[in-house]
């Protein structure tokens, strides 16, 4: 695997996103819970 990204990292282009996109994505996972019953996940954005 090291030689796989030994070869593509002159390829590599970091993103930059506006801080209003960090921002947004800070407070959603924050709003995020997941709850576990009987084996099955739940998703629930709590606003």
């Amino acid at each position: 695997m090291e030689k796989i990204y030994a070869k593509n990292q002159d390829r590599c282009e970091l993103a930059k996103a506006k801080p209003e996109t960090v921002k947004f994505l800070l407070d959603y996972s924050k709003s995020l819970k997941i709850n576990e019953a009987q084996g099955i996940k739940f998703e629930s954005n709590m606003n």
